[in-house]
């Protein structure tokens, strides 16, 4: 073997298990394998997940925040307004370079498939040039998938349909849509079906950012379920954000939830950024924004969670960190027993491979050597502590290695180093 994994813990709660890889593949998997590596690592009992997956961001934007001036605000209109002024003053080679540092920091951090939004609005389509060639670089050790998105609406916007078909002939894989931000509900409906034709007619997935809106009367996400039955799109259809879900009528979410769940569409909802900028209208009580994640899982829809953005115009901090986000979704969706917490962490892993159609994903023989190996006993403790990466494993070579987080101590009578784990899980 290249590489063996020994004695490792996986996100199942299997335990004391190697890992036993050749080339960029895994070909064994099992306790106490009888087989050397040219290289081995000993996990010590530690987690070893397959990679953290986001499922929506906007690699475009990333670490632009500050330019050209700092949402006062924070709010997302004024995001929006900020993403406007930006957008003429971009320069390729700076959007390329911020991208691909942002890029470092998702390896560094276990994240090896991004669902990025680019926006297609700009003619030029400068950002789209910019992060097809990001793909390219990074593809060695980070899967990148692309998806036009019409940040100013498909049918607000003039051009937006043409250069959404310009940047899919290009080499943009999924079709995205934002039908709240149209004029009217009826244009949104429109755009709606507008873009799932299009799709059906291309072959290609859609993503689109639904109902991103405190409104509970905005209800794109229903007209995105039947015109996904309509046209057999059947899992090959996400809404993001579904805020609106949040604020609707119990009733009508009763009708909704068979509704998404018989159409086959996946849901992505963004805790970081749901939970900052929905409820900016609220006095008290604030709501928290985002979408039923517990109950479209127990409706059968799958729920990733997405970082959204990171130091852009919508939102000044981040860290490419998908425990982080996790982290986040499971305090606001109240996700504390322990099954709903072990949920939280297949939102950042295997749902959100699920939905980008990850070829080759998972620990099992057979499937790619792409591993994170984490300083923690398992997927809660590893959210609870947003756990160190000891080891970042891409195609079977280690790219990115961490110490473990351990604190030297000097207080009288108690240990010298702390141990921020409890060394057991439920």
């Amino acid at each position: 073997m290249d590489l063996v994994i020994r004695n490792a813990t996986l996100a199942d709660g299997r335990k004391q298990i190697d890992i036993a890889i050749r080339g960029d593949t895994i070909v064994e998997v099992g306790p106490s394998l009888p087989l050397q590596g040219a290289h081995e690592i000993d996990a010590g009992g530690d987690l070893v997940s397959a990679p953290f997956v986001d499922a929506h961001f906007h690699m475009d934007a990333t670490l632009s925040y500050g330019l050209p001036r700092v949402n006062q605000s924070g709010t997302l209109l004024e995001g929006i307004a900020l993403w406007g002024e930006l957008k003429p003053q971009l320069a390729q080679e700076a959007l390329i370079e911020r991208a691909l540092q942002y890029c470092d920091w998702a390896v560094a951090r276990g994240l090896l498939a991004i669902r990025t939004h680019v926006d297609v609005c700009d003619d030029r389509l400068l950002a789209v040039e910019a992060l097809l060639e990001v793909k390219r670089r990074v593809a060695p050790w980070l899967d990148l998938q692309l998806v036009a998105f019409p940040q100013d609406g498909l049918l607000r916007s003039p051009t937006a349909f043409d250069n959404l078909k310009r940047a899919i002939a290009m080499g943009v894989d999924v079709v995205g849509g934002i039908p709240h931000f149209e004029r009217t509900m009826a244009q949104g409906a429109e755009s709606v079906r507008l873009l799932c034709e299009y799709a059906a007619e291309q072959g290609l997935m859609v993503d689109m950012h639904c109902d991103e809106s405190d409104d509970p009367l905005s209800r794109h996400i229903e007209t995105l379920a039947y015109e996904t039955q309509r046209l057999g799109l059947q899992g090959r259809v996400t809404g993001s954000h579904l805020t609106s879900m949040h604020s609707m009528d119990n009733y009508y979410v009763s009708k909704l939830l068979p509704l998404i769940a018989e159409s086959g569409v996946a849901a992505i909802a963004n805790p970081l950024i749901n939970i900052t900028l929905q409820g900016r209208h609220d006095t008290y009580p604030k709501r928290r924004g985002m979408t039923r994640v517990p109950e479209l899982l127990a409706a059968g829809v799958p729920v990733a969670f997405g970082h959204d953005c990171v130091m852009d115009p919508w939102y000044g901090m981040g860290s490419g960190d998908m425990l982080e986000v996790a982290h986040m979704g499971l305090h606001v969706a109240q996700m504390t027993g322990q099954a709903a917490m072990h949920q939280c962490f297949l939102a950042v892993t295997e749902t959100p491979a699920h939905i980008l159609g990850l070829q080759g994903y998972g620990i099992a023989p057979g499937c790619k050597a792409d591993l994170v190996l984490l300083d923690a006993g398992g997927p809660v403790e590893a959210i609870r502590l947003r756990a160190a990466r000891r080891a970042v494993v891409r195609r079977g070579q280690v790219v990115s290695e961490a110490p473990r987080a351990r604190a030297s101590l000097r207080l009288p009578g108690r240990p010298e180093t702390v141990d921020f784990r409890l060394g057991r899980e439920a």
